[in-house]
């Protein structure tokens, strides 16, 4: 098994998708309003994704898979990622509006799809964690916005980072960490994030929602002895990229 990662992916379908008949795709939300690199990124995301994942690979995916605003608004997105070979494994993103109730949620993916919040999955010796994350202490929106509102989002979900992780078992190799937001501030500050990730033996850390110039804000490949993968889709060429 081959571990490959990509996030962001903003899908807006709003008919099913036929790969054989792309001119027929219908979205409400085209991507190149962000930049031209972004014209039929769903495109080559499929392409991309085809021409190097297995259907014995794994994929991660840290979240904004749809710009959907309510569950069955996402349906097609859904589906479309249900067309890829491999398993996804995921969570929510901070645009993921249609994640609500998390049961509804797992009813409604696809086959190959699975979600974590407050708990992990298990694939081999190998454990996978994660929650959204959020702006951490020290990072500008923090500080200069909706600091209360930002400090109780943040300090939910440290709490739903470390019930993903303790339940981990002795037996797992290695732990990697999906979540949408880089998991410190600009500084790249040790925090509350990091403590966990280090108390808990995390090995690698998946993140995205940084794009265009925002990246130069990522954190350093290695930090801390743990290894970070930002894979934003337009930042990794919308191609997953093998992390393991």
């Amino acid at each position: 098994m081959k571990v490959f990662a990509i996030g962001d992916v903003h899908l807006s379908f709003y008919s099913p998708v036929d790969p054989r008949c792309w001119d027929n795709v219908k979205v409400s939300k085209p991507m190149d309003i962000f930049g031209e690199e972004w014209y039929e990124h769903y495109r080559k995301i499929y392409d991309n994704w085809l021409s190097v994942v297995g259907p014995e690979d794994l994929v991660l995916m840290p979240g904004d898979f749809s710009w959907a605003m309510k569950l069955d608004e996402a349906r097609y997105d859904l589906e479309f990622l249900g067309l890829l070979p491999g398993t996804i494994a995921g969570v929510a993103g901070n645009h993921d509006y249609w994640w609500q109730s998390l049961s509804q949620v797992r009813a409604a993916l696809p086959a190959n799809m699975r979600v974590i919040q407050n708990d992990h999955l298990v694939f081999g010796d190998l454990a996978i964690c994660g929650s959204r994350g959020w702006s951490c202490p020290g990072e500008a929106h923090y500080e200069a916005h909706y600091k209360e509102e930002d400090q109780k989002i943040y300090r939910r979900e440290l709490l739903r980072m470390e019930n993903s992780l303790k339940g981990v078992q002795a037996g797992a190799q290695k732990i990697v960490v999906i979540t949408h937001f880089m998991p410190t501030s600009e500084q790249h500050e040790k925090n509350d994030m990091i403590e966990l990730f280090l108390r808990y033996g995390v090995d690698s850390v998946v993140y995205g929602h940084l794009h265009s110039d925002a990246v130069r804000l990522k954190l350093p490949d290695r930090a801390w002895g743990i290894n970070f993968h930002l894979v934003s889709a337009d930042y990794v060429n919308f191609a997953p990229v093998k992390i393991m």
